[in-house]
């Protein structure tokens, strides 16, 4: 697939599990989620109640570690049917407390990419979640000196990178976007006449993921790593 990238002047980077480690965690989460609740019912059961609760109250909570360990709570509560205890209430938010506290593992290639494309472009970050758990990452991985610009945005649709680059001035023509999940990082930037660049990562929550007709048609590269970058944009 032939794509110019010669108009780009500005390349975002989507954060958690395109920088660095971020859903092998979630699905460690809700193993020891299931586990817990294992004697109400069965580990399919669990997973299939809480994935529908974590979405039903996205809207209300946003996404990231904090809505995830409430959307436990209640799922407990209700499968339970009310007679959760304390003690298992208690596991239950230091299963959300683990998460908050997790060492940053980059990727590989993170610092030697981002070194190399700063050289040519204005690097911004775009990521969603909770605010302070995204600063708190940030901070903790060493690569703030990178961008330009750092945006946590509550989601990842074209109206939410429209505003992005409008309050940046950035054109879309001018933009890419590279990220790990299709529906985040790549088709909304695309349906606004923006570019992407497609990282899958090993694990993609299923609210993230999409089906092929959704992605025929579309104008975009898919890498096996950021490592790959540099060839394809310097």
């Amino acid at each position: 697939m032939d794509i110019n990238y010669q108009h780009i002047q500005v390349v975002g980077f989507d954060a958690d599990d395109t920088l660095w480690v971020n859903e092998t965690y979630f699905r460690e989460a809700e193993a020891a989620f299931g586990n817990l609740l294992s004697s109400y019912e069965t580990l399919n059961k669990i997973d299939q109640e809480l994935y529908k609760t974590h979405i039903k109250n996205l809207a209300i909570y946003g996404y990231g570690v904090k809505g995830f360990v409430l959307s436990m709570v209640e799922t407990a509560i209700e499968i339970s049917n009310n007679a959760i205890n304390a003690q298992t209430m208690q596991a239950i938010l230091e299963i959300g407390k683990d998460m908050l506290e997790k060492p940053i593992e980059l990727l590989e290639g993170v610092e030697e990419v981002l070194s190399q494309l700063a050289l040519k472009y204005k690097l911004i970050l775009a990521t969603k979640g909770d605010l302070l758990d995204q600063e708190r990452k940030l901070k903790n991985s060493g690569l703030l000196d990178f961008f330009h610009h750092i945006e946590v945005l509550s989601d990842k649709k074209e109206d939410n990178y429209s505003r992005l680059l409008n309050h940046l001035d950035i054109k879309p023509s001018q933009f890419l976007m590279i990220g790990n999940s299709l529906r985040s990082d790549v088709l909304p930037l695309l349906n606004i006449k923006a570019q992407a660049i497609h990282v899958p990562f090993h694990t993609t929550w299923v609210h993230e993921q999409v089906k092929d007709l959704e992605t025929n048609g579309k104008s975009y590269k898919t890498v096996k790593n950021l490592k790959a970058l540099p060839e394809l944009l310097l």
